[in-house]
């Protein structure tokens, strides 16, 4: 467990679960604590990523219209502590800052999205072109092309136009299909000849279930059993539309790759002799990943997600089901569109069967697929209530995407780690074990065959994470929020990261442990402690300084006040 000053952890809504040994549940035969050193092939890409609402900032500015997270966050109560992306890490204004950070990385790709309502405003193509929106975005395409750095550009990562929302209710209705198709084209047209790598959605599982099954997320709405099926019907539509619009109109003379980014957790057994507990987690994967994976590659839901929503649309007594279902036109329309797969993977959980009781009040996305999720205790936690390092879980998701969908070629979009803590420490060391463990599974992954091309670090920057606020941090560089410049400084992991970029991949186990104790030394000496307190806010960081974190202070003053009254004593 990491050192931290203060913490609570608070497992909301999972059972936790005591294994006598994780080696009992292998069963790849793989030994979970073995490191493989080695190199990753020639041509691999390494990169990190961001997002417009959680970077950008400027919400109000130049043209900008509303999206959903503008209005969502500035509700009372739906974000901790009421805090909001208005003007988040200020990337709108930093261009320069942040491409010389990734080019201090020596990162060979940058992943963003652009903010649809930047572009245009109502989210309507026929209402308005917000041409300094056009701008930003050529800026910043323009600078990391300057400095050879690829862009891979999102083009829907969560902030869907509020007009569209009120007008039409958002991803509930078809209508988003041709209005995201719209956007998607002028993004082609204005951004493609520069742009090769296009991302349709990030994360849509999120989308769906976090937007309208459990209202966490913009827009809120709580349409228990039907809105996140529904929602997931459209952005699947939507997605392959859009794919098809830039194979028929722009790939002959862009030459580019349109995908999509699929989050999943991985699912393991909790019983790998019970075959209930091993279709309990199939099934997990396949309601996770699979939901959006299958009908992109295959043409058609999972088979068990039209099993089990199909049987408990019957028990309560509805006349078909709530997984909506395609034609078979549509299905021959949305089967085979990516030219890419994006994985984002962060944790696994152990999965074991459990029968939900069915009724006509009973039915929702999680209760429909009749699992339990358990997590083991020893599973390293930085304080994040659903993120636990488990990097063997990566190596198996990765070759699950190769057997179920025939090896496409993976970029690995979003993969890292949060902490989540009022003392943040720039020496990160539980982040360097992370990264090192996970890109060390998806190097393993690659030696058992999974056509993987690049990888993400999860993220650049600390900034504005969704209902969590900025309570939770990712970022490679922190980001001082308290700071009106936003400034960012550089953690520890920062030079790991850059060292394994350097290497592609890991020379030998003396060499690699030689790398973090250089980043923590570095890091110690010449980067400092920084404290997430007001009394640090308005100091610029100097490397020969050393500021320590608000806990070091209260250790020196309990310090001095003591020696203080000891002296009054004598």
């Amino acid at each position: 467990m990491l050192p931290r000053c203060a913490f609570s952890v608070c497992h909301v809504f999972v059972l936790v679960l005591c294994l006598s040994s994780a080696e009992d549940f292998d069963w790849t035969k793989n030994d979970h604590s073995s490191f493989y050193y080695g190199t990753f092939p020639a041509e691999f890409s390494w990169g990190a990523g961001s997002s417009a609402y959680q970077t950008e900032g400027a919400w109000d500015k130049d043209g900008k219209g509303l999206s959903i997270w503008d209005v969502f966050s500035h509700k009372k109560g739906k974000v901790q502590h009421n805090e909001t992306g208005d003007s988040s890490c200020e990337g709108y204004h930093k261009i320069k800052d942040d491409v010389n950070l990734i080019k201090e990385l020596k990162l060979n790709h940058y992943r963003f999205s652009i903010s649809w309502p930047r572009l245009i405003p109502t989210g309507i193509k026929s209402d308005h072109i917000n041409e300094r929106g056009i701008q930003y975005y050529d800026e910043l395409i323009n600078q990391l092309l300057e400095n050879k750095i690829t862009p891979i550009v999102t083009l829907y990562h969560w902030d869907l136009p509020q007009v569209l929302q009120e007008k039409y209710g958002g991803w509930q209705n078809i209508s988003m299909v041709n209005h995201f198709n719209e956007y998607a084209n002028l993004c082609f047209e204005r951004f493609g000849d520069r742009v090769k790598y296009w991302i349709t959605f990030n994360n849509p599982w999120s989308i769906a279930v976090e937007g309208y099954e459990t209202g966490e997320h913009a827009p809120g709405l709580k349409l228990r059993g039907t809105g996140a099926y529904r929602a997931a019907h459209h952005i699947i539509k939507a997605h392959a539309k859009v794919w098809h619009t830039y194979d028929t109109q722009w790939r002959a003379k862009q030459k580019g790759l349109v995908g999509i980014s699929l989050s999943g957790d991985w699912g393991e057994p909790v019983d790998i002799s019970n075959q209930k507990d091993i279709e309990a987690a199939e099934r997990y994967v396949q309601f996770y990943l699979g939901w959006f994976a299958t009908p992109i590659f295959h043409g058609d839901y999972p088979q068990v997600m039209k099993d089990f929503i199909g049987r408990k649309s019957v028990q309560q007594g509805l006349g078909m089901s709530r997984l909506p279902t395609f034609s078979p036109q549509e299905k021959s329309y949305i089967k085979s569109t990516c030219d890419f797969l994006g994985i984002g993977h962060f944790t696994t959980r152990y999965i074991t069967q459990k029968s939900n009781p069915s009724g006509r009040s009973s039915g929702s996305y999680f209760t429909d697929r009749d699992l339990a999720e358990l997590v083991d205790p020893r599973w390293p936690d930085p304080g994040s209530e659903w993120l636990y390092s488990v990097p063997w879980g990566f190596r198996r998701l990765l070759n699950f995407v190769k057997t179920q969908y025939g090896n496409p070629m993976i970029y690995v979009t979003e993969n890292g780690v949060s902490e989540k803590m009022p003392c943040t420490e720039l020496c990160d060391d539980w982040r360097i074990q992370y990264y090192k463990d996970y890109i060390n599974e998806m190097l393993k992954a690659i030696k058992d065959g999974v056509n993987v091309k690049g990888y993400t670090a999860w993220s650049l920057l600390d900034k504005f994470e969704w209902d969590e606020g900025y309570s939770e941090r990712f970022g490679l560089y922190y980001v001082d929020f308290r700071n009106k410049n936003k400034p960012r400084y550089p953690k520890a992991s920062v030079q790991f990261y850059k060292r394994i970029i350097g290497f592609n991949g890991f020379p030998n186990q003396r060499e690699v442990e030689n790398w973090r104790r250089k980043a923590v030394e570095t890091c110690s000496s010449s980067n400092q402690l920084l404290a997430a307190d007001p009394l640090t806010s308005h100091m610029e960081m100097v490397t020969e300084i050393v500021v320590p974190t608000v806990c070091t202070l209260s250790i020196l003053l309990s310090a001095i006040l003591l020696m203080f009254l000891l002296r009054r004593r004598n």
